[in-house]
């Protein structure tokens, strides 16, 4: 059996419908579960990784877990959580982490993903960590405005970034919980090529039909933004990444073509699956 947490999010729920078609006994784990959102035959079960000592009765049975915390993981425990794991008999371990930990090992923004990684680590040698760099999804946060204004705003406009589509993460995901040749391995994750906002709004534009406008924020104008809803470290560290990658953040890489046998998803394949967000 295996335990997905994170289950209705952008890398979870296509995690839990391809184990399931796979045929895997599977458990969606959220705060919030929704039934109506996963495969037939999947469990559902509510849990909250902010209180580990509660995650038994989930992993009870369990041999393989999909451990995804929030974007920083600020207000959780990897020690108490890893040790709820163990205690559960789980024998395998699938981290969803950040390109950052490896690309920016002092930054704030990234220490509790570093926490997570290093616990995971102590646990036993049966872990996987993915690495993936940004998300073709962080996209959907220009929905409304597409959808009222027909108006894309992001800051560093020609700056681009090699970003990932989450269904890409999620068949990485499940190769990994699947099959044990992947346990002590550490895999980056990318798309095919780096990719700008303005290219991104040009493909939101094409998927569409209509014509898109592209605004150019402000480095102080992105932050007042984000910080509505991240926390600041995290808005810094994110904006960094954006503004000055390094090197090895704008690099592709061959781990998804040498674990699936393909290329990844571009960002436009994301946006016409999605387009019906934008409309």
């Amino acid at each position: 059996m295996i335990v997905v947490t994170g289950a209705t999010g952008n890398v979870g729920r296509p995690l839990v419908q391809a184990l399931a078609t796979a045929g895997e006994q599977v458990t969606a784990v959220s705060r919030r579960p929704s039934e109506a959102s996963a495969p037939k035959g999947v469990l559902h079960r509510q849990a909250d990784l902010a209180e580990p000592e509660r995650l038994k009765p989930v992993l009870d049975g369990a041999d393989a877990l999909f451990l995804l915390v929030s974007a920083d993981g600020e207000n959780l425990n990897p020690q108490g959580i890893l040790d709820a794991v163990k205690a559960g008999g789980v024998r395998r371990v699938v981290l969803l982490s950040s390109l950052g930990v490896g690309t920016r090992p002092e930054s704030l923004s990234h220490t509790h993903l570093r926490e997570f990684e290093h616990a995971v680590h102590q646990a036993g040698p049966d872990w996987t960590v993915l690495r993936p760099g940004g998300f073709a999804s962080n996209a959907f946060a220009w929905a409304e405005t597409v959808r009222s204004q027909r108006t894309v705003a992001a800051p560093f406009a020609d700056i681009g970034l090699p970003v990932i589509d989450p269904a890409d993460i999620a068949e990485v995901a499940a190769a990994a919980l699947r099959d044990g040749s992947h346990a002590g391995r550490t895999y980056e994750l990318t798309g095919p090529a780096p990719v700008s906002p303005r290219e991104q709004a040009h493909a939101i534009e094409d998927a569409l039909g209509s014509s898109v406008r592209f605004v150019e924020l402000s480095r102080a104008e992105a932050r007042a933004q984000m910080v509505q809803f991240m926390p600041e470290p995290v808005v810094d560290g994110t904006l960094t990444i954006l503004g000055e990658p390094t090197a090895a953040e704008q690099r592709v890489s061959p781990d998804i073509e040498r674990i699936l046998g393909r290329g990844p998803r571009t960002f436009a394949e994301w946006a016409v699956r999605n387009i019906a967000a934008f409309r």
